[in-house]
């Protein structure tokens, strides 16, 4: 089944996007900080401060060479370790037999890959068309540029 082939590579990209996206996108992480993270003095309570502090943590991790700007190479770094944690992270949790490979029967089902399927399948005929992928990922691309400038005005 090709399917099967294509899905552990649709999760490793996944991942390596997200994790590039979320530092192209102003450092933005898409997995929020634990309380414990941002909590920096320990006191049971997160003030503005400290979650400022917590963003410019990130940044300065970054700035590998420690100029105050970020390059497409110390993104692109930062984002590559991301993506390197994560895998970790999904081998730690999934690989059930400790043998270093994940098999397709470890790796994590999609949770709505079917309700995505039928979302975009807009004449439910079980197939999606050119123009019903196209029409989605227009969708999809809208309700990320709302996603972002909502970012941005809250900022």
């Amino acid at each position: 089944m090709k399917s099967a082939k294509i899905i552990p590579a649709i999760i490793l990209g996944a991942v390596a996007i997200t994790a590039t996206s979320a530092l192209a996108a102003g450092l933005r992480n898409h997995e929020p900080a634990t309380f414990q993270e941002l909590d920096a003095n320990g006191d049971g309570q997160v003030t503005k401060d400290e979650m400022q502090a917590h963003r410019a943590k990130r940044f300065t991790d970054a700035d590998a060479n420690g100029d105050g700007q970020l390059t497409v190479e110390e993104m692109q770094a930062a984002g590559q370790q991301k993506v390197n944690d994560r895998v970790a992270k999904m081998f730690e949790k999934h690989d059930a037999n400790q043998d270093g490979f994940l098999s397709e029967d470890e790796l994590p089902k999609p949770r709505r890959a079917d309700k995505m399927f039928d979302r975009i399948d807009a004449d439910s005929n079980g197939s999606i068309s050119e123009q019903e992928f196209a029409d989605a990922k227009d969708r999809m691309g809208k309700r990320h540029k709302k996603r972002a400038k909502s970012d941005t005005d809250d900022s």
